[in-house]
This record gives C-alpha cells, sequence and structure tokens, in this order.
C-alpha cells in the first residue's frame, strides 16, 4: 500500500484521491507499483492545471469568446468533477469558478461595450439624417450635394444597427438624398428651360442686329442698337457652350454697323474742321466785347456774330461743346449787362428806392436823438437797447444808398 497528502493505492490497485467530501476512487493500476500508480495520475493532475492555466490565459489575453470559453470550462470541470486524477481537485474548482465568473463579467462588459457603440451609432446616424433633411431643402446645389454624398460615405463606415431601427433611419436619410435630388433636378431643368429660352431670344435679337449692320440711317439705327442692348441684357444666359458664339455673332453685326458710321462721321468731321477754325474767331471776336459797357452796341455786335455762326455750319462733334459754350458765355454776360441796364433806368423802381432810403434815414436820425437823450437821462440801459436797434436800420440804410446809387440817383 503506498500514500500522500492527496491519494492511496490500495492492496488491490485501486487508486484513491482525498477530496472534502471524502476520498473517491480515481482509478486503478496493475501494471508497476503503487508508487507508480500515485505518480501516473498526479501527472494526469498536472495536466488539468496546465489546461486550466492556458485557458485562464486565453481568457485575459484573447478575444476569446464568452461561449468557448464557457464550454472549454465545462470540459474541464467534468474532468476535475469525475475525479481522475490525485491532486488538490478542490483548488482546481475553485480556479474554475472564478474563471467562470471572469468569462461573465468579460460578456457583461461586451454586453455594455456593444450597447454603448449601439447607442452611439444610432446617435450618429440620427445627426446623419437630421443633416440630409436640412441639407434636402438647400438651393445650395452643389455644396449640398458634395456634403449629401460625404454623408453617404460616413452612413457606410458605421456598423449596423438593429434591422428595424436601421432600416427606419436609413428610409429617413434616403428619402432626403431624393427630395433633394428631385429638387435639383427640376431645378435644372427650369434652368435649361431658361437657357434654352434666351437662346432663342438671342437669335432673333441676332438676326435683327444682322439685319440693321448695312444701315446708313445713323441716328435712329444706333438707338435701336442701344435697345438690342438692353434687351440682350434682360434675357439673362443661354447654354454655355453656345452663349459666347451667340455674343460674337452680335457684337459682329453691331461692330459693322459702328465702323461704317465711325468713318462717315470721321469724314464728315474733317469737312467740319474748317467751319471750327472760322467759329473759334467769331467766339473770340465776341469775347472781345467783355466786359459790357455799352450794352446797346454790344448786342447789336453779338447779333451779328450770331447771324454769321449760322451761316457757318457744324462743327466736329466733339468740338461743338466748347465752341457753344463760349458764345453762349458771352450771350449771358450781354443778358445780365441788359436786365442791369433796365433796372437803372426804371423810375419806378428808382422812386421806390429813394423812398425806402429816406423813410431808413428818418429812422436813423429819430433813433440817435432817442440815445441821445437816454444818454443825457443817465438810463444806459435803453441806450444800449436802442444802439442795436441803430445798427441794424445803419445796416439796411447802407444798402438802401447802394441800390440807390445803381439806378444813378
Amino acid at each position: 500500500m503506498s500514500s500522500d497528502p492527496w491519494g492511496r493505492v490500495d492492496e488491490s490497485g485501486t487508486v484513491y484521491v482525498r477530496t472534502a467530501d471524502g476520498e473517491k476512487v480515481a482509478g486503478s493500476w496493475q501494471a508497476g507499483s503503487p508508487e507508480e500508480a500515485l505518480a501516473y495520475f498526479e501527472r494526469k493532475y498536472e495536466g488539468l492545471v496546465v489546461e486550466i492555466g492556458l485557458l485562464e490565459r486565453r481568457v485575459r489575453t484573447t478575444d476569446l469568446s464568452a461561449k468557448d470559453a464557457t464550454a472549454a470550462i465545462e470540459h474541464i470541470r467534468e474532468q476535475v468533477d469525475a475525479a481522475h486524477a490525485v491532486g488538490d481537485l478542490e483548488a482546481l474548482s475553485r480556479r474554475l469558478d472564478k474563471l467562470t465568473e471572469l468569462v461573465q463579467q468579460r460578456q457583461a462588459e461586451r454586453r455594455a461595450s456593444r450597447a454603448r457603440q449601439s447607442e452611439e451609432t444610432r446617435q450618429a446616424k440620427e445627426a446623419l439624417v437630421t443633416e440630409a433633411e436640412q441639407l434636402a431643402a438647400s438651393d445650395q446645389w452643389r455644396v449640398a450635394g458634395e456634403r449629401l454624398r460625404a454623408l453617404v460615405e460616413t452612413w457606410k463606415s458605421l456598423p449596423r444597427l438593429d434591422r428595424r431601427t436601421d432600416d427606419e433611419l436609413w428610409h429617413r436619410f434616403s428619402h432626403a438624398r431624393s427630395a433633394f435630388s428631385k429638387r435639383r433636378k427640376a431645378h435644372f431643368a427650369a434652368l435649361d428651360a431658361q437657357r434654352e429660352e434666351a437662346r432663342r431670344r438671342k437669335e432673333k435679337l441676332i438676326a435683327e442686329a444682322e439685319e440693321l449692320s448695312g444701315s446708313t440711317d445713323w441716328g435712329p439705327t444706333a438707338t435701336r442698337y442701344r435697345e438690342l442692348m438692353r434687351e440682350w441684357k434682360a434675357a439673362g444666359r443661354a447654354q454655355r457652350d453656345v452663349e459666347d458664339e451667340l455674343w460674337a455673332r452680335f457684337r459682329a453685326a453691331q461692330d459693322v454697323f459702328f465702323q461704317a458710321r465711325g468713318e462717315v462721321f470721321a469724314e464728315r468731321d474733317a469737312e467740319y474742321r474748317d467751319n471750327l477754325a472760322r467759329k473759334e474767331e467769331l467766339a473770340a471776336e465776341a469775347e472781345k466785347l467783355l466786359p459790357v459797357t455799352e450794352v446797346r452796341s454790344a448786342r447789336a455786335a453779338l447779333r451779328s456774330i450770331g447771324e454769321r455762326w449760322e451761316a457757318i455750319g457744324p462743327v466736329p462733334r466733339d468740338a461743338r461743346p466748347a465752341i457753344e459754350g463760349r458764345l453762349r458765355a458771352v450771350e449771358q454776360a450781354v443778358a445780365e449787362a441788359e436786365e442791369a441796364e433796365w433796372r437803372r433806368t426804371n423810375p419806378e423802381a428808382r422812386a421806390r428806392a429813394a423812398e425806402l432810403t429816406g423813410q431808413l434815414e428818418d429812422v436813423v436820425d429819430r433813433l440817435r436823438r432817442q440815445i441821445d437823450t437816454a444818454r443825457a437821462a443817465g438810463n444806459n440801459a435803453r441806450a444800449d437797447k436802442l444802439e442795436k436797434e441803430l445798427s441794424g436800420r445803419q445796416a439796411l440804410l447802407d444798402q438802401a444808398r447802394k441800390s440807390l446809387e445803381e439806378f444813378g440817383g
């Protein structure tokens, strides 16, 4: 018979393992000595120790699933419970119990992690849906379209939720994209229609411009070309690939007309340069009348200059404002001199000026006497007040006397 702290072998070769519940039969051994029997069953125990150690390491350091870990634990536990080994089987059971708790804890943590991830994913997809629904109403077609495409890529990068939630959010997201696409398609269809209408209108304007390009009715035709230009701008833009071509045709027709008109006007201006030189001489002659000293003779001289001026004929267009301005300045000066002469010789106006002057002289004399009286009486306050009034009346008197002098009085 042979034994150790955890087991023994009886005379029949039966091997026993000691447990808290008493001895259990671990097996039998007939092939050798009792020591060899105990050593064999102790090696089986060490094998269980190694197997549990390996499983503990896998649970702690790998992503072994809870299902697989639990199955492995139960497999080893069956071997421990079967007691076909000699050693501290209760210690192995306790290790398996702790390992089971760890697996359950890891499983709970993973569930919580998946729940957090699912909630984060749901919130992220909700945010994508909300932004997509806002973009669906946007008129910023290029920017909104690019942003929606970016949202799709973000959606693809997110994990799937439970089928119902994911399908509901995707339905809203897809509906927002479809709504935007329909609005954009309708917008550009309308824009294409507008551009096609603009093309037709501009084709008509080009046809009229080309028809007018040979006209020699310079004034009305130039006016019509300006109206055509306003209509061209109001027509809007045609399709990008034809707009430049249309404008080139329209501009070319105008250029033909305005170049021809410019050549004719250039020839005409050359003929008018001699007229300009003669009118410059008359303008200089008129300017010698200034300043006007004798109104009647100045008016007669100006009348003669005007008759000769009209007989000369037109001058170049670019010189017309300046040369005519010189003559108008002399005419204005003569007119003002005539007005002044009339006022000066008007007997009624002179009489009114004389009457006003006399009245103001009487008032000034009266105020001076009143001031002297107030000073003599020691009433300086009244005297000061009267002197202020006198100052104003004196200014009016000076102005009235000046006006009277203009009448020669």
